[in-house]
């Protein structure tokens, strides 16, 4: 790595909120009190939480010329984020995420991708082309364009810097990726559409790992061993997201460590994802080895769910210092 600095390229979106006693079932309409509007998108989210972590953040992406979208950058440069290389583009809206939070803080969420769809290859290979030389880590979320995202994963590989694979939402060819050796961070439903993508046969895999220490069920089985696999096929380490069962992090050579969750009082996950993404960047373009990375990534993610919105609960460095010498 040449440098300390955080690219994230991704989608920025326009969050509203309604927070309901329960989800809405297929047809059905559920009513609660009222809505509410925060930034969103996996990729400024994700820069926003590596930004309050300690990092040096540059964001790539693209908004509407509308009042949303130049509120989204105002959002982003006032938690310090560089928002040079964000195009406006006049004939898309901002992208926006429709989302409901029952009452135990889990979410449904749609989203239109509006000017995120506008993402082009050539427009994030000349950002890159002026970023790569003092950037630690490029992070690559999927809700843009997958020309876009297979130009940051390939510069980045091409310039020798470390690059994270958020494969949320695990979009075509995505697997073809894979070789180029990007740390990817799926949660288990992302993992597991991964790695049928990359031909990974989840049985096989599943029985390999059931003596695992700590593989009491199945489906932690089949999520073990998948990972194993994809690992092997990357080169690189996985790191498996578990929401309320912590974090995996598997290594080439098949060693595994599980990270056990904390336990807090869950008013909102949407974001946690988000979360633990930007805080691993900012943790390995600081110089951090990835376990210490993931560590602090978990104890963010765990810290963000206890509050409303997807930023909302987004800590700064000192404050996840202060969360893990308490606990």
């Amino acid at each position: 790595m040449s440098g300390t600095d955080v690219v994230v390229i991704g989608a920025v979106n326009v969050d509203l909120v309604v927070a309901a006693p329960r989800l809405p079932a297929p047809g059905e309409t559920v009513v609660g009190p009222g809505v509410h509007r925060h930034g969103g998108g996996k990729g400024a989210n994700a820069a926003v939480a590596a930004a309050r972590a300690g990092g040096r953040v540059y964001y790539v992406g693209a908004v509407g010329d509308d009042d949303l979208g130049l509120a989204a950058l105002r959002e982003l440069q006032d938690d310090h984020v560089d928002v040079t290389h964000v195009e406006i583009i006049a004939d898309a809206p901002t992208g926006a995420a429709l989302i409901v939070v029952n009452d135990t803080g889990e979410n449904q969420i749609a989203v239109g991708a509006g000017a995120n769809n506008e993402v082009t290859a050539a427009h994030v290979h000349d950002a890159l082309g002026r970023r790569l030389t003092t950037a630690g880590i490029v992070l690559v979320s999927t809700e843009i364009p997958g020309e876009a995202v297979a130009a940051a994963v390939r510069a980045a590989h091409t310039a020798g810097v470390r690059c994270i694979l958020n494969p949320a939402p695990v979009i075509p060819n995505l697997a073809d990726l894979l070789k180029l050796g990007p740390l990817i961070t799926p949660n288990a439903g992302e993992l597991l559409a991964l790695a049928e993508a990359a031909g990974v046969d989840h049985a096989v895999h599943a029985e390999q790992a059931e003596q695992a220490p700590g593989a009491a069920r199945p489906s932690f089985a089949a999520i073990l061993g998948c990972g194993r696999a994809m690992a092997e096929l990357t080169g690189s380490e996985v790191v498996v997201t578990l929401g309320g069962d912590g974090v995996l992090v598997i290594a080439p050579d098949g060693k595994t460590e599980h990270l056990l969750p904390h336990h807090v009082i869950v008013r909102d996950t949407t974001g946690a994802g988000d979360t633990f993404n930007g805080v691993l960047a900012a943790g390995l373009a600081s110089g951090h080895a990835l376990p210490e990375a993931a560590r602090r990534a978990n104890a963010a993610a765990a810290m963000s769910v206890r509050s409303e919105g997807a930023r909302g609960g987004m800590p700064a460095a000192r404050a996840v210092d202060a969360f893990l010498t308490s606990g």
